[in-house]
């Protein structure tokens, strides 16, 4: 929770260099690799017909690639673990973010009925504050 606090009260400093522009770059950053989870979920589900949940978990996997890729560019450069301990640290948040996405995904759709596209944008959108928490405060806490 301490983490938590330090991350917010940064947020209302507004450093330049701080955790309003590690997020905003981590905004397009994330706007690249949703892009690439939902051209492929729109391809497997809406094109080829595979069930959402299996085309979810496709899509987001994938991305989850592009994501790092992206991050590790332009957003937390490295963390002081090693490409492999990194990507595995990633690939285990992401773990985690799959299963709300997944939920999210089976409340929306199976539960209540809506569309398929509709839910995976809104699960998307849930989910980015996840990944971006869990990167900033434990993936690459002392490469900031």
């Amino acid at each position: 929770m301490e983490k938590i606090r330090e991350l917010w009260d940064e947020f209302r400093s507004g450093k330049p260099d701080g955790a309003i522009r590690q997020f905003l770059k981590y905004l397009v950053v994330g706007g690249g690799a949703t892009l690439v989870e939902w051209a492929l979920f729109w391809l497997l589900d809406a094109k080829l017909g595979l069930h959402h949940q299996w085309a979810t978990v496709i899509a987001y996997t994938v991305s989850t690639f592009a994501n790092w890729g992206f991050g590790r560019l332009l957003v937390f450069k490295k963390s002081e673990r090693g490409v492999a301990a990194e990507i595995a640290g990633v690939y285990l948040a992401a773990a985690v973010g799959l299963l709300l996405n997944m939920g999210i995904m089976f409340v929306l759709v199976d539960a209540l009925g809506w569309n398929e596209m509709l839910s995976k944008v809104i699960a998307t959108g849930l989910v980015f504050v996840w990944n971006f928490l869990i990167r900033r405060l434990a993936i690459y806490r002392k490469a900031r």
